[in-house]
């Protein structure tokens, strides 16, 4: 699986795809700039309400400064360009949907807190094609490695098909919106709020698969490098804290992701419909009861069968459970 070498300038077109508004880096207002001697923790991020929300709020809350921290903000169309971020030294922390987790598990990262379960993936179709059966020989955009690519591949194999039953056409995630909007492909894998987003020039288009039909939990996450990241404990007890308020808050938090990625209130409410959250206290219990290790062993496995994975591992191997189940003692 090749992964994307696109530049920052791409990912923020895409973001501008996502919620139509360009986010913006700390500089442009979104995270601390001004240090004050704290460590500056670089944090990417995709401007989504998953992404995006519990930078929004640690902001707000001041909870970077409270824990001796400071943080600035870049945004990115995706998790592995993320990762090949954290693995150049460009980038210190970021945030990965479930399609992006093949990454983790095979040693490129290290999952330091899951976010959320999300369910907002879909295999769109043009109108008149009505089933994945009927995406057979057609053109079908999709963003590799990513959960574009994952929910393609779970509703091709529902449906008893395989890639080599569509032509697959391996495109980012603005190029896809363009290109299925303009009528040059015929279905996509892609995921809310960029189905919004088309929706716009095709209003009629037709979702013919779904995560949450499909079924089964696909974590988000925050990751850094392989190795632990710096002031790693604090980091992960600010997302902890932020997690939190946003479970208590939850019009509150769409109206702060809302203000960071200069997007409508409405739109982000519609993005964050897509996402169950969970408290830092049922993170820790299902991290101890074994729950999140299902998750991610789920989810490798999947991985193992499209190839991305050789071999499924432990998820002891790539998620910090005990850092995240300390920070939160």
């Amino acid at each position: 699986m090749s992964m994307s070498r696109r530049t920052l300038l791409t990912s923020l077109s895409a973001t501008a795809l996502a919620l139509s508004v360009s986010a913006c880096s700390s500089d442009d207002g979104g995270g601390d700039s001004d240090s004050g001697g704290a460590t500056n923790i670089r944090f990417g991020y995709i401007a989504d309400y998953n992404g995006a929300s519990l930078l929004a709020i640690a902001d707000e809350q001041g909870l970077w400064k409270k824990h001796g921290l400071s943080a600035s903000y870049k945004t990115f169309v995706n998790g592995p360009i993320q990762i090949q971020a954290l693995g150049s030294g460009d980038l210190d922390y970021g945030y990965i949907g479930p399609g992006a987790l093949w990454l983790p598990a095979s040693g490129k990262a290290r999952v330091v807190a899951i976010d959320t379960l999300t369910y907002a993936d879909r295999v769109i179709a043009k109108p008149g094609i009505t089933s994945i059966a009927g995406l057979k020989g057609k053109k079908v955009g999709v963003p590799e490695g990513t959960s574009g690519e994952m929910i393609l591949q779970l509703a091709l194999r529902e449906a008893g098909m395989t890639m080599d039953d569509i032509k697959k056409v391996a495109m980012d995630a603005p190029t896809i919106v363009s290109a299925f909007s303009s009528g040059q492909i015929d279905g996509a894998g892609i995921n809310y709020p960029l189905i919004d987003t088309i929706k716009q020039k095709v209003p009629d288009l037709v979702e013919v698969a779904s995560t949450k039909d499909i079924g089964g939990s696909f974590p988000t996450a925050f990751v850094t490098g392989g190795k632990k990241g710096p002031a790693e404990a604090k980091v992960v007890k600010v997302l902890q804290e932020a997690n939190d308020w946003r479970a208590a808050h939850p019009k509150e938090s769409v109206a702060l992701t809302a203000a960071l990625l200069k997007a409508p209130e409405d739109k982000v409410t519609a993005d964050a419909s897509h996402v169950e959250t969970l408290t830092t206290a049922d993170l820790v219990a299902k991290t101890k009861d074994g729950t999140v290790g299902k998750w991610l062993d789920g989810m490798s496995d999947f991985f193992v069968s499209t190839g991305q994975l050789k071999k499924a591992p432990d998820a002891a191997s790539f998620y910090a459970g005990d850092v995240y189940t300390k920070a939160a003692a």
